[in-house]
């Protein structure tokens, strides 16, 4: 079993790194901000087109519907990009339970529109944030310090 290794001549060139986290970097600096912008765009209209399809409910397209997934869009694609840009500065509590809150709300506000009752409407985002903030407290307290800085370890 052979395994092919560099020979002391060949130089090592290391691999692009993150300046923020110190994590190697998947896109390019140029590529990486164009997903920084293109992704609230594109997940805002996917939230617009599903709440708009939720209201519709085998209805006929109209105009009020279209606006209605508009709208959406737009109030989902605005707080998701401030909440991406304010909450890395929080402390770890604060940034998931920030992240708590949108899901909750988010999930919450789909799921009315559905017809269902309120209350269903609140326990069930009450839950679904729940997973999430369980999630992301976890994820945030293994890889950041308690004042939010990456950990380099």
């Amino acid at each position: 079993m052979a395994q092919a290794a560099p020979t002391s001549g060949t130089p090592r060139t290391p691999g692009k790194t993150d300046r923020a986290t110190g994590t190697p970097g998947v896109l390019s600096p140029r590529a990486s901000a164009a997903v920084q912008l293109a992704l609230p765009v594109v997940l805002g209209l996917v939230y617009g087109f599903w709440a708009a399809a939720i209201r519709r409910d085998t209805h006929a397209i109209t105009g009020w519907n279209v606006l209605f997934g508009f709208v959406c869009a737009i109030a989902f694609g605005a707080v998701w990009a401030g909440l991406r840009m304010m909450a890395p500065r929080m402390r770890r509590e604060v940034h998931a339970l920030l992240w708590f809150a949108f899901a909750g709300i988010s999930f919450g506000f789909l799921y009315s529109q559905t017809g269902a009752t309120i209350l269903r409407s609140v326990l069930m985002s009450i839950g679904i944030g729940a997973a999430v903030f369980a999630v992301l407290f976890y994820r945030y307290y293994t890889h950041e310090d308690a004042e939010g800085r990456p950990n380099r370890s």
